[in-house]
């Protein structure tokens, strides 16, 4: 049975200019040989830097988006080849903020989930529920559904992460109980188990959701979660590092 790898995410979203970049610095040097997997999504325009600043560092390197064609007239859009072209390894997939900002169906996120396959990058696709499909109790219907629904066949544990992030906890300071994020991780694991055998029980599973070094430990004591995709507390060298000694230590 493969075991799920752990992972730090960090998540920049439209965050970081080129001196950002010294936080990545401080954070090579501070974990010079993690036993978990750390990666940092920064915004397009910094990818290229960040990954030849890292070098052969123990950190990787992912996209926020990608379109889900691989070259043509799409404006403003990057591909998956073009992420990986500038270093990068992972791309998040079906964010909260782009299925509301952009209106990214499941459809949509599962065609950039292929592409980014076909780029030999691993998607990190999310999913989560709204305060209002939360408290109507239907949470393990609509995560249940983006799961089915985002991802293609022929995933394998070393080619998808998934992140469980509940809308109404992104960015606001609240955060689910212990008991209601086990209840979704163990859905979810369930759920992937049931579709890709004995690989859906190596998949990474990561919270996200306003997640601190103060509450890192706590969580990451949840069975099955793997580790956690990190937003504002990943653009600080100093709390990102408490958030992967937390999972080091779990």
């Amino acid at each position: 049975m493969t075991t799920p790898r752990k992972l730090a995410a960090g998540n920049w979203k439209m965050n970081g200019l080129e001196a950002q970049l010294a936080e990545v610095d401080t954070l090579m040097a501070t974990h010079t040989t993690p036993v978990c997997d750390i990666l940092l999504c920064p915004p397009a325009t910094l990818i290229d830097r960040m990954a030849r600043r890292i070098g052969d560092g123990k950190i990787a390197v992912g996209g926020q988006d990608c379109h889900a064609a691989p070259s043509g007239a799409h404006t403003g859009d990057v591909s998956a080849a073009m992420l990986a072209d500038a270093g990068a390894t992972h791309v998040i997939l079906g964010h909260s903020e782009r299925r509301a900002d952009h209106g990214e169906s499941d459809d949509a996120v599962r065609d950039k989930v292929a592409a980014a396959w076909e780029a030999g990058l691993v998607p990190v696709v999310c999913v989560g529920e709204t305060l209002e499909q939360r408290e109507g109790g239907s949470t393990l219907a609509v995560v249940g559904g983006q799961l089915q629904g985002s991802i293609p066949d022929g995933a394998t544990a070393a080619t998808l992460v998934v992140a469980y992030e509940p809308v109404w906890a992104i960015g606001t300071g609240r955060v689910p109980t212990t008991e209601q994020i086990a209840e979704v991780h163990d859905f979810l694991r369930d759920r992937l188990s049931q579709r890709m055998g004995g690989e859906g029980n190596g998949v990474s599973l990561l919270y996200g959701g306003s997640v601190k070094p103060s509450n890192a430990a706590e969580i990451f004591a949840v069975e099955n979660v793997n580790g956690a995709l990190v937003g504002g507390a990943s653009l600080k060298a100093g709390d990102f590092s408490g958030i992967i000694d937390a999972l080091e230590q779990s």
